[in-house]
């Protein structure tokens, strides 16, 4: 039997890797060099999720020197190849030739490009603190555009004109808006006026696009920045329209919850969010929201339904302490109830509830699970076992019962069966 292998230490794996892919390209002759954000990352001391390798090397020599076995020409068009480490732990680096882009027509990707040099790369790229080298041989940064004085400054800052950075790649809007929420950095006043100029392009961005984006910005600490900016920039706008409509009376309550959340699931943030507008509109209001997210940002069926059931829920959460057993406790079983509760929990956390609605939240989720969510006495077996015919009667009994069942009005089967006797066909 072959033992298994030990677990790899991911991180370090892929550094080695990404040192060994440069380290290859410099033997054959091509100059190679580490690229973009995990640079930018080593200089913030955080450790790189991937490695990115920029080279004077051109795609096919880079398939070559690697062989067809272990690289992918996924994005050769642009100069980009993708070279596979001998095992998991490695993962796999991105190569990509130094270039100049050529317009961009679609607002997305370059029409055209043409291989270049390091400086002329890096001038090509989105914000200063993403456009530096590295050589990991001789251990040196090597900086075109200032991005390591940005980072000391902790600015977000468009390389070269903001406007032409901006009319290349209209996502690049909110990328600015993530990478100063992710690291709590201020975005440049002449790079943040390029976004408000432009902030309405944004709608012709796709949806998976946009909404990839505002994922990995809610999910960061700095949520309450990026909202705020999204909304002093006119992006919000283009997001959600409905939220900008009215925020200037419900933006101050949208940051209070934001900043009471606790580190969560992308779709808890964004269910805070909407709470406040949601909370207003009618039934066919909400309805055409669900709607507007899932037809132009694509939101899954899964993601609408977290949000749907953290919104309506609230209703209920409210008044947790009043509630009936058989009334709170579907809520608490319910397979999205964690998005509901985390709203919750910022609405205590910020003053919005009394804690008490929380804490009666908290101690039933601490039942054991016999008690939390015990089997029903009544089902449609033993309906149909008692000559009952099935039918819509049949959910109401159920329901009936099982309420009964949960506020201690039926003790066992016993008592459900005669209960059910008294209620007729």
């Amino acid at each position: 039997m072959t033992e298994p292998e030990p677990p790899t230490n991911l991180p370090a794996d892929r550094r080695q890797f990404a040192l060994e892919v440069v380290e290859q390209l410099r033997r054959a002759g091509h100059e190679a060099l580490w690229a973009g954000g995990c640079v930018r990352d080593l200089l913030l001391e955080r450790t790189p999720t991937d490695y990115d390798v920029a080279t004077s090397a051109h795609p096919e020599q880079v398939r070559k020197l690697f062989g067809p076995r272990r690289t992918l020409s996924v994005g050769a068009a642009f100069g980009v190849i993708i070279v596979l480490g001998r095992n998991a732990g490695a993962g796999q680096v991105e190569v990509a030739t130094f270039r100049n882009d050529a317009q961009y027509s679609d607002g997305r990707r370059p029409d055209a490009i043409t291989f270049s040099t390091a400086s002329e790369d890096a001038a090509r790229r989105d914000f200063t603190i993403n456009g530096m080298f590295y050589d990991p041989i001789s251990q040196k940064v090597i900086d075109y555009v200032g991005g390591s004085a940005d980072l000391q400054r902790g600015l977000i800052r468009a390389i070269g004109d903001a406007d032409a950075r901006i009319a290349e790649d209209k996502l690049r809007m909110l990328r600015a808006v993530r990478f100063a929420a992710r690291f709590g950095f201020a975005i440049e006043s002449a790079t943040e006026a390029a976004l408000q100029r432009h902030a309405d392009q944004l709608s012709i961005v796709s949806g998976e696009r946009m909404t990839a984006e505002m994922h990995k910005t809610l999910v960061t600490p700095g949520r309450e920045l990026a909202v705020r900016t999204w909304a002093s920039t006119g992006l919000l706008k283009v997001l959600l329209p409905t939220v900008a409509a009215d925020w200037s009376t419900t933006g101050e309550r949208i940051c209070s919850l934001l900043r009471a959340l606790q580190p969560c699931v992308w779709t808890s943030a964004l269910s805070a969010l909407l709470l406040p507008g949601f909370e207003k509109q009618t039934e066919v209001e909400r309805a055409s929201l669900l709607d507007d997210l899932k037809g132009r940002l694509k939101f899954s069926n899964d993601e609408l339904a977290q949000l749907k059931f953290a919104l309506t829920a609230q209703a209920q959460l409210t008044h947790a302490q009043q509630l009936a057993w058989s009334q709170l406790q579907p809520l608490l079983i319910h397979p999205h109830r964690s998005v509901a509760i985390d709203v919750l929990r910022a609405r205590v956390l910020c003053g919005e509830l009394a804690e008490i609605q929380l804490e009666t939240v908290d101690a039933r989720l601490a039942l054991q699970p016999e008690q939390l969510n015990p089997t029903p006495l009544v089902d449609g077996q033993l309906l149909q076992s008692l000559g009952l015919r099935p039918g819509p009667r049949f959910k109401e009994l159920i329901n009936q019962a099982r309420a009964a069942q949960l506020d201690g009005q039926l003790l066992d089967q016993s008592a459900a069966i005669t209960w059910l006797k008294t209620q007729g066909n």
